[in-house]
């Protein structure tokens, strides 16, 4: 899986690409849904500070495509690219590859008309998503949360034999920069007799990242783990936003409802498999005394290289802060390979009852979290459910998200020898 397309002494035509912390190198090439202006959205590569207008590309023969393939990046979602699989999409990717190398095809007159600058676009959803679920794969997350509600019994028995999830609502999905209006819905406080209604007072954030399906599988039919991740297009941050005063009250003995399904933000930007292939490590080692994975969650190359490096961060900006100019602070850090279950195993797991997955289905990983407090992953565990608030450089304090408040996820995978790739962002206001 590792080839030329990973070459990191490879450099491209356009400069930005080139330059030393670029979140978007010729190695990455990662694909979007972009329009400019009033146009038709089309789906393009994102390079350096430019993006590669796939369609404008194939109409003008700078990329030699079998014709499904060529029709497929000519549409406006990456919808028909997914269904295709992964064959397709790892040949568009050598063919952009070569098409963006600094001694490529593209003359200055292609590169004016087919290169946009980034910010003259606008991000679009990368896909039509016709269903989303909401995983719960950290152990650490688990655990804190368990303990805030269950302290004699913080982790549930079934917790390290089954991925736990749920079915999200895949209408309120919006693309990073989106507002995320505050949500109404019943609140009931430990001391009352009854609920009341009103707009939550504890909103949050979940850092997560978010799985793209490729194709899926017939209805009735399983996904063996050793053929999971031939059907993982790519991968997005997500932000799972989660009322949590509306959520203490609604989420037994069903789960998570409309504490939830208000909004769920993705960063725009896909990053594929493939450009993903360098950064694989061993899935999380289980303590001794946790059980091994049933057969049908467990293969040998899952456990060598299941789990994927990221590094993630979160930072939160109040209304007052940047009214003072002030810059954004960081209030979590934390790796991706800290997951308990790795989606390989959410996805076979998803499909071991004949559910079918369809492409552009998004899996969340749920809140990635890890061990230490400098590393949860929501501000229900940062702040250990309002009681430890946060200090702001402004001189306020956030136990939960005030409005006005905006959160951003950033994210980038490094390892020596290649070179590092970034993810783009993921951002979101909250508004009253």
């Amino acid at each position: 899986m590792i080839d030329e397309t990973h070459d990191p002494g490879a450099r491209s035509v356009v400069a930005a690409a080139n330059a030393g912390g670029a979140e978007f190198p010729i190695q990455n090439l990662p694909l979007g849904v972009c329009r400019r202006g009033e146009e038709t959205p089309w789906v393009g590569v994102a390079i350096g500070d430019r993006a590669l207008n796939l369609r404008a590309a194939v109409e003008r023969g700078l990329l030699s495509l079998d014709p499904s393939l060529a029709a497929a990046v000519s549409a406006s979602s990456l919808g028909p690219l997914m269904a295709l699989g992964a064959a397709p999409r790892r040949a568009l990717r050598r063919a952009v590859f070569a098409l963006l190398k600094e001694d490529g095809a593209l003359s200055s007159g292609d590169a004016n008309a087919v290169l946009v600058p980034l910010d003259e676009i606008q991000m679009m959803l990368p896909a039509v998503v016709g269903d989303y679920t909401d995983f719960y794969a950290s152990v650490f997350h688990a655990t804190n949360v368990g303990s805030m509600f269950r302290p004699d019994n913080p982790l549930l028995p079934n917790y390290k034999w089954v991925p736990i999830g749920y079915h999200g609502r895949a209408s309120s999905i919006v693309p990073s920069g989106a507002e995320v209006r505050r949500p109404s819905g019943q609140r009931k406080a430990p001391d009352a007799d009854a609920p009341t209604f009103g707009p939550s007072r504890q909103m949050d954030y979940e850092l997560e990242v978010g799985a793209w399906i490729a194709d899926g599988n017939a209805l009735g039919t399983t996904v063996p783990i050793e053929e999971a991740e031939e059907h993982l297009f790519g991968l997005s941050l997500l932000n799972d936003w989660s009322a949590r005063d509306l959520q203490a009250w609604e989420y037994q003995p069903l789960g998570p409802f409309l504490a939830k399904s208000f909004a769920t933000s993705v960063s725009p930007w896909v990053v594929t498999r493939e450009a993903l292939e360098p950064f694989r490590v061993p899935a999380f080692v289980r303590p001794e005394g946790d059980p091994e994975p049933l057969p049908h969650l467990d293969s040998k190359d899952n456990r060598e290289r299941g789990a994927i490096s990221i590094a993630l961060e979160v930072a939160l900006s109040s209304r007052a802060m940047r009214e003072q100019g002030l810059a954004a602070v960081r209030v979590s850090q934390t790796n991706f390979r800290s997951l308990y279950w790795t989606f390989a195993q959410l996805i076979a797991h998803h499909a071991s009852n004949g559910c079918n997955l369809r492409s552009g289905d998004l899996l969340g990983s749920g809140t990635v979290s890890g061990p230490e407090p400098a590393e949860r992953g929501c501000l229900l565990e940062r702040t250990w459910r309002g009681t430890e608030p946060l200090a702001l450089p402004s001189g306020e304090k956030r136990a939960f998200l005030e409005d006005g408040d905006e959160v951003t996820f950033t994210a980038r995978c490094e390892r020596e020898g290649f070179a590092s790739i970034g993810f783009g962002t993921c951002v979101g206001r909250v508004v009253g």
